[in-house]
């Protein structure tokens, strides 16, 4: 484990000691790591208003923000309300993703610079394209492509197009071992 690891109102994130956090992520309070996840630089996880939860294999690239939202009625662990962000196993995130209050489901895809709002989800080999911006309660159904300013149904997926984003979770784990076995050879 690295990066800034901080509490929230008596809330550490419980992170899996497999996963890898950069030395400049942020995961602050009510936040939870699974194996084999990677969490990269300059990523900003805010388990503060609500509780954040990723699941194995998932991987946040540099400089991707996570949120939840607020229940109006007071503290979210008292009332249950609010919008947690869920983001299941195998998810890969593009850089500079900014994800808040969403569902993002297993072997799902969010490209560089995409942002996916309150209570939208994205299935499993569904894919967001880069700079998309997937606005409140949409569900990027599993087999497509959604892209623009608002996102919207572009085309379905290819095969290969799904395969990858097997291999792209696959790759990125990868990665982040070869940088947690460089932090263990340095003693850190």
């Amino acid at each position: 484990m690295s990066g800034h690891i901080l509490p929230y109102r008596g809330l550490w994130p419980k992170i899996h000691p497999h996963a890898y956090i950069a030395d400049t992520a942020a995961v602050i309070g009510d936040v939870e790591i699974g194996p084999g996840s990677s969490i990269w630089f300059g990523c900003v996880l805010r388990g503060d208003v609500n509780k954040i939860r990723i699941g194995a294999m998932t991987n946040l690239q540099d400089g991707t923000i996570v949120h939840g939202n607020h229940d109006r009625a007071g503290d979210y662990r008292e009332t249950g309300g609010g919008m947690a962000t869920i983001i299941g196993d195998g998810v890969v995130v593009g850089h500079q993703a900014m994800l808040h209050a969403c569902t993002l489901q297993s072997g799902a895809f969010v490209g560089m610079s995409s942002v996916v709002m309150d209570q939208a989800v994205v299935e499993p080999r569904a894919m967001v394209a880069a700079g998309a911006l997937v606005t409140p309660r949409k569900t990027v159904q599993s087999g497509q492509l959604w892209g623009g300013r608002p996102a919207r149904f572009m085309r379905s997926l290819s095969a290969t197009e799904m395969a990858d984003i097997e291999y792209q979770a696959g790759h990125y784990r990868k990665l982040a071992q070869h940088y947690l076995d460089e932090r263990a050879a340095r003693g850190v």
